[in-house]
């Protein structure tokens, strides 16, 4: 051994450079060695370097979401793949961020990839809307939902109900006892919607008479100004289920509910849920968005009571596609369901939770991913009562992967106590929640960055970056701006 460290080789007798160098002047001494970059490729590019490449060990099934922040290879995603893979124990994705960060970006990006591996894409309720010029250039279905465009018929069983035309025997009973549930589930929903408070049990005993009555009587699809003349009207078969021995004690029994069916015919939702379906899914196309922005401005009473039609219509359109399958009429589809603006249709009225709660916990069943956005847990625990609140944040402790952008560190103490973050995790996604610079052309620190974690595993760091025509597709701020994003993209900046 020398003074500097070095060695002396046992076959030659010279003396070896320690590896960072010798230390004195002049002989190439490094006081630090960063790590290389690490990349990705195939053994036909690599092939020279082959086998001794080695990644970091971000998945490669999905679309491609960007590169990784710390190693430089390529990550992708999709919930179904990783899911068919077992990387991951249901295929539920949930979003946190803050506005302005790109959480939508990802969304897109996701569903530009799905379609185009085959996978059908719902956006269930688009409240501003940001996915309407995406879907339209995928060849997709656009649903606009408002007084005066398109009406939801709550009652209406969509595909499933063309679906049971097509069945018989035991598999089509089950089939009308789950259209029947559909129909009396979001029934039951719209009114505490509008009444702000729970439908109470002989209620709901006589609606379910009124839809089974309906059902009966219709060669059509009942809708919710059918369901209000009958119990007006008060046959015989209602007043058995109100247990009422007078036409004046029935009277007394449905002397709340009326009212309440009234609101969503005559009140605030008046031209929006009174009538048949204009506008049916179509199950063939590649992605379908119901664009319910127009009712946005109306108050988050009419926005909750538009998105629970969507989402219990647009899983409606799953299932049937599931049933068609199952019987052999139809070939297995996968849907990847967009739901933004989570909390504007759970802080409606106490109890709605429930409602989302039972469309959502079915999805792996279905063959479907989904993907649910919100700015902060705050959001959730905005709800009426302290039940819905448990409920609502077990929404996203039951998604398999969970995506984090810009958050502050008071957001990700919460986040913590559910899936747990190392010190480097909560540091590299608390700086991207730093305050931009105040100057003209600033760019938010996380915009386009996310941390993906999947159960106990270390978090995947990502960076976002659009391409070609996603800059356009993908903007969310041109109608405020008033601006070509192209010409932001060439000026240096990014989304």
């Amino acid at each position: 051994m020398t003074n500097h460290d070095s060695t002396v080789d046992a076959h030659t007798g010279g003396t070896v450079a320690p590896s960072w160098g010798f230390r004195i002047p002049g002989a190439g001494r490094v006081s630090h060695l960063a790590p290389g970059m690490e990349y990705q490729g195939t053994t036909v590019q690599l092939c020279g370097m082959y086998p001794f490449v080695a990644g970091s060990g971000s998945p490669m099934l999905g679309v491609p979401i960007g590169r990784h922040m710390l190693w430089g290879e390529v990550l992708c995603l999709d919930p179904l793949a990783w899911l068919n893979a077992g990387l991951v124990t249901n295929p539920g994705m949930f979003l946190l961020g803050q506005p302005g960060v790109g959480k939508s970006s990802l969304a897109k990006r996701l569903i530009t990839g799905l379609v185009g591996y085959g996978t059908q894409a719902l956006v269930l309720g688009d409240t501003k809307p940001d996915y309407t010029r995406l879907v339209s250039h995928l060849g997709g279905q656009v649903i606009r939902v408002g007084r005066g465009l398109d009406r939801i018929n709550p009652l209406d069983s969509g595909p499933l109900g063309r679906a049971l035309a097509r069945m018989s025997g035991p598999d089509a009973d089950r089939l009308r006892l789950e259209i029947r549930g559909r129909r009396l589930s979001l029934l039951l929903a719209l009114c505490t919607l509008v009444r702000a408070g729970r439908v109470t049990n002989p209620e709901e005993v006589i609606l379910g008479r009124t839809v089974d009555v309906l059902t009966a009587r219709l060669d059509r699809e009942p809708t919710v100004p059918d369901v209000l003349g009958l119990l007006e009207e008060g046959p015989d078969e209602l007043r058995a289920a109100a247990r009422a021995g007078s036409p004046e004690e029935y009277q007394r029994r449905v002397a709340e509910l009326i009212p309440t069916l009234a609101l969503l015919c005559e009140g605030s939702l008046k031209g929006v849920f009174d009538a048949e379906t204009t506008t049916p899914i179509d199950l063939d196309a590649p992605a379908v968005s119901v664009d319910i922005s127009h009712v946005a401005a109306a108050g988050d009473q009419l926005v909750a009571a538009a998105m629970l039609c969507t989402w219990a219509y647009s899983f409606g359109v799953v299932d049937a596609a599931a049933v068609l399958a199952d019987q052999g009429l139809a070939p297995r589809r996968q849907f990847f369901g967009v739901m933004d603006e989570l909390w504007r249709a759970l802080r409606g009225a106490p109890g709605l939770v429930d409602h989302a709660d039972a469309l959502t916990r079915l999805n792996r069943q279905r063959g479907m991913a989904s993907l649910m956005i919100t700015h902060s847990l705050d959001d959730l625990d905005a709800l009426p009562t302290e039940e819905d609140r448990a409920k609502a944040r077990g929404f996203f402790e039951r998604a398999a992967i969970k995506v984090m952008a810009a958050l502050p560190g008071r957001e990700l103490d919460r986040i913590n106590q559910i899936t747990r973050l190392s010190a480097p995790e909560r540091e590299m996604v608390s700086s991207w929640a730093a305050p931009e610079a105040l100057f003209a052309g600033s760019v938010h620190p996380g915009r386009g960055k996310y941390l993906i974690k999947t159960g106990e595993r270390p978090g995947l760091p990502v960076a976002l970056t659009l391409v070609g025509d996603e800059w356009d597709l993908y903007d969310t701020d041109m109608a405020v701006r008033g601006t070509d994003v192209r010409s932001v993209a060439r000026a240096g900046g990014r989304r």
